[in-house]
C-alpha cells in the first residue's frame, strides 16, 4: 500500500517512508492511497492481538510487514478495558493504563517500536520533534526513552499543562530534551512544521514527527475502537456509540477510520472545550482556525487542529457531506467542573477534565432521546490533574505506580522564546 499527501503535491511514499517523515513534504499528513475494503473486524483476545488484525492491510508489502505482530506485542502490553458506567447502556472506555497513564502510550509505543527497527542500520541520529497540549510528550518520551539512533524534542506550552504533566515533559533526560515555550500549543504546532520542512535543516538534523500528524501515531490509534467495539458486538450483537474528546482531532479520526474498515462502530460525536473551531465549522460555519483558548482541560487547548485535513481528505472536501456526518459540541469549564464534582458525588465515578467533557456530552444526548450503547474515551488518569480534580471531588485521587515512579525522578525543562528561529538554533545544537 502507498500513502500520499492530504495537499496532493508530494511523491507517493511507502507506509515505511511515511511513517520516517512524520510529515509529507508539501506540508500535507500522509492518508492511504486507497482505503482497504471494509470487512467483518473481529477483536482478538487482547488489544495486540486486534491490532496487528486491523493493520496487516496497511503493512502488506511493507518491510515492517513482517514485524507488526511483534511490534505490536512489544507496544501493546497493557489493558484498554471497556467498562460499564453507573448509567444504563454508558460505558467507559479506559486508554490510560499505559506507562504515562494517558491514551498517548498507544500510538507513542507503537511509533517507537516502529522506528526503531526502521533505523536499526543507522549511523545517524534521527531527531523526533513534538508538540504537546500536555500528555502526548511525556507518552512519546517514554516511548523513545534510552532507544538507541533516536532522540526526542519536545516543545510545550509552559504554564499551559498540568503540573504533573510539566514534571513527566521532564524528568526523562538522556536522550529527551524538553523545551518551555512561552507561548501557546499552536505556536508549539507550528514551530514543529516549520522544522519539518526545512530541508537545509532536515539535512544537517534529520527530523521526523510523533504528533497526531504521524501515520505511525494515527493507525495504531484505530485499534483500541476495533478492539472494543468488537468484543462488545460479540457480546450484545450490538454497534457501540462514542462520545470522544477531542484537540487536535487524531483521536476522534482514529474512530473514524476504523468505523470505515468495518469494526461495528456506530455514530461518532466530538466533544470539545471552549475551543470551538470544530463546533462552529459542523454547526455550518467556516472551518476558521483561532487562537487557542486556555481550558481546565488543557490537552484540548487547539486553535488549529492538524488532523482536520484528514477528515476533509475522508470525505472528498464535501464539507455538507462531513456536516451531515457528525456532531461537535463544546463544554465550558464551568460545566466540565460541575460534571466531576456531580458524577462523584453520585456515581463515585472520578474523571480527568477532558473525559468529562464527553461524559457531559453523553448525559446531554441521553437527555434528548439518544438510545444504544455508547462509550466515553477515558483519555487520561484523573490523578495527572490533582490540582483540577481533588478540590472538587473532596478527596484524594490515588496515583498509579508507573505515574508514581516518574513523578519520583527529577525534571528539568529549557525555556524557549515562541520563535522559529529560537527552536532552529536549539536543533542546530544537537548535530
Amino acid at each position: 500500500m502507498n500513502f500520499i499527501s492530504t495537499r496532493h503535491a508530494a511523491p507517493a511514499a511507502s507506509l515505511s517512508q511515511a511513517i520516517a517523515a512524520g510529515l509529507a513534504p508539501d506540508g500535507g499528513l500522509y492518508v492511504p492511497e486507497t482505503l482497504p475494503a471494509a470487512q467483518t473486524l473481529a477483536a482478538g483476545a487482547d488489544l495486540a492481538g486486534s491490532a496487528s488484525a486491523a493493520l496487516q492491510p496497511f503493512f502488506a508489502g511493507d518491510p515492517l510487514g513482517n514485524e507488526l505482530p511483534a511490534i505490536c506485542r512489544e507496544a501493546f502490553d497493557f489493558d484498554v478495558p471497556l467498562l460499564p458506567l453507573a448509567t444504563a447502556g454508558d460505558y467507559v472506555l479506559e486508554l490510560f493504563h499505559g506507562p504515562t497513564a494517558a491514551f498517548k502510550d498507544v500510538g507513542a509505543r507503537f511509533l517507537a517500536a516502529c522506528l526503531a527497527r526502521l533505523r536499526r542500520d543507522s549511523d545517524t541520529p534521527l531527531t523526533i520533534l513534538v508538540a504537546t497540549s500536555g500528555d502526548t510528550g511525556a507518552a512519546v518520551a517514554a516511548a523513545f526513552h534510552k532507544q538507541p539512533g533516536l532522540r526526542v524534542v519536545v516543545l510545550y506550552p509552559d504554564g499551559r499543562v498540568s503540573p504533573r504533566q510539566a514534571h513527566q515533559l521532564g524528568c526523562f533526560g538522556d536522550n529527551i530534551t524538553a523545551l518551555r515555550v512561552a507561548g501557546t500549543f499552536d505556536d508549539c504546532q507550528a514551530m514543529v512544521k516549520q522544522a519539518l520542512n526545512d530541508e537545509a535543516l532536515q539535512q544537517q538534523v534529520p527530523m521526523s514527527s510523533a504528533n497526531s500528524i504521524s501515520l505511525g501515531r494515527l493507525l495504531p490509534q484505530m485499534t483500541y475502537y476495533v478492539h472494543a467495539a468488537g468484543q462488545h458486538h460479540a457480546q450484545t450483537g450490538r454497534v457501540l456509540n462514542f462520545v470522544i474528546p477531542t484537540g487536535n482531532l487524531g483521536n476522534a479520526m482514529a474512530a473514524i477510520l476504523a468505523r470505515e474498515l468495518g469494526a461495528p462502530i456506530g455514530r461518532i460525536v466530538l466533544a470539545t472545550n471552549a475551543n470551538r473551531v470544530l463546533p462552529d465549522y459542523f454547526a455550518g460555519g467556516e472551518y476558521t482556525p483561532r487562537t487557542s483558548v486556555a481550558t481546565i482541560a488543557n490537552a484540548m487547548d487547539v486553535g488549529a487542529p492538524s488532523n482536520f485535513e484528514r477528515l476533509r481528505w475522508l470525505y472528498r472536501g464535501d464539507d455538507k457531506a462531513l456536516r451531515a456526518a457528525f456532531t461537535a459540541v463544546t463544554v465550558d469549564d464551568a460545566t466540565i467542573r460541575a460534571t466531576i464534582a456531580q458524577r462523584h458525588a453520585d456515581y463515585g465515578e472520578t474523571f480527568c477534565p477532558h473525559t468529562a467533557t464527553a461524559v457531559h456530552v453523553l448525559a446531554t444526548l441521553r437527555d434528548q432521546g439518544e438510545g444504544g450503547d455508547w462509550a466515553v474515551a477515558a483519555t487520561a488518569h484523573p490523578a495527572k490533574f490533582e490540582s483540577i480534580v481533588e478540590p472538587l471531588i473532596g478527596s484524594g485521587v490515588e496515583v498509579p505506580p508507573a505515574l508514581a515512579h516518574l513523578l519520583g525522578r527529577p525534571a528539568h525543562a529549557e525555556p524557549l522564546a515562541a520563535d522559529y528561529q529560537a527552536l532552529r538554533a536549539r536543533l542546530l545544537a544537537l548535530s
